[in-house]
């Protein structure tokens, strides 16, 4: 399996070929047989993504069938289903690239400010317990002068809540927390721009990567 640093560049690598292929009106997948992965798989990243149509990961990276674990929830927010999700691949595949992958307009964060800014009596829990997953990490935000520019709120609370969600993955799993440690397990958080398709990886990033 590769490093953490080989998968983040092959990911940075197929976010390109996306971003000229959709400027070009191309659309270009690696192509694999399903039956070859019958056996096994040997995915290189955990992507740990929002439930947005509009964000396939194994599209937006340019990857192909086995290529990638992902783990898809409106918000990219961080239960304990989702823990033991990027445990798993992480011990069962040997992978040692996390991204935590949000989005720019995020609804879930837009959702989220909306219930700060003007509570209300959610009808689902389900769906409140999503909205109060990601309010720790937007609710400061609403107490300064963004509250005032609801369009670079929404950017600030889009990339905040992705750096809580990558920061829960660090310290709120002993077993991650070891993989990170002694095996090089990498967990970095990264933007979708719905508008230009370009993926940045923004948080967790090693000096000069």
């Amino acid at each position: 399996m590769i490093s953490g640093i080989e998968a983040l560049q092959r990911l940075r690598e197929g976010n390109r070929r996306f971003v000229e292929d959709t400027r070009r009106g191309e659309a270009s997948t690696p192509r694999i047989h399903p039956s070859e992965l019958a056996g096994g798989q040997e995915p290189f990243a955990i992507i740990l993504g929002c439930s947005d149509s509009r964000v396939p990961a194994e599209i937006v990276f340019g990857q192909g069938l086995g290529d990638l674990f992902v783990i898809r929830v409106a918000g990219n927010v961080v239960a304990p289903s989702q823990i033991g999700s990027v445990e798993f691949a992480a011990d069962r595949f040997g992978t040692r690239l996390v991204v935590v992958l949000g989005h720019s307009m995020c609804g879930a964060v837009l959702a989220t400010l909306e219930e700060l800014d003007r509570p209300t009596e959610l009808r689902s829990p389900h769906l409140r317990s999503i909205v109060d997953r990601i309010r720790p990490a937007v609710e400061g935000l609403m107490e300064t002068d963004l509250r005032g520019s609801p369009d670079a709120l929404a950017r600030r609370a889009v990339r905040a809540n992705i750096r809580a969600s990558a920061d829960h993955l660090r310290h709120g799993s002993s077993v991650l927390e070891e993989f990170i440690q002694d095996d090089g397990l990498l967990v970095v958080g990264a933007e979708y721009s719905l508008e230009t398709g370009v993926v940045e990886f923004f948080d967790g990033v090693p000096p000069g990567v």
